[in-house]
């Protein structure tokens, strides 16, 4: 039951911690809300025309495409430091298979045209 208060103190903190920041910020923090601030602002660009409006999803494929190359190189790189002497056949297996599936839906971005800047 003692580890379990540990957990719930730290938790606690924790929250204690985020809360005295935000009030701390409150505090000192200078408040002056003029209509250019309370502004939609998005990705440099002013708001114009209706909220809900068709856009193009391209900048949003190249974000995920960049997030999973760089979990890909998280596994990766650790993996690849500790093959030669601590993992066997089945770790580089499972390895090929992961670079594979990755390989995979990078041809499958490719073919549908995804990667073209134009």
């Amino acid at each position: 039951m003692r580890e379990y208060l540990v957990v719930a103190a730290v938790v606690l903190a924790g929250a204690a911690l985020v809360a005295a920041a935000m009030g701390a910020r409150r505090l000192l923090a200078p408040a002056d809300p003029t209509p250019g601030k309370l502004t939609t602002y998005e990705s440099g660009v002013d708001p114009v025309g209706q909220g809900w409006q068709q856009s193009s999803v391209r900048y949003l494929v190249f974000t995920l495409l960049y997030v999973i190359f760089a979990v890909d190189a998280v596994y990766l790189f650790p993996w690849a430091l500790v093959v030669r002497t601590e993992l066997g056949l089945a770790s580089l297996v499972e390895m090929a298979i992961f670079i594979g599936v990755l390989v995979v839906a990078l041809l499958h971005v490719w073919r549908r045209g995804l990667l073209r800047w134009w």
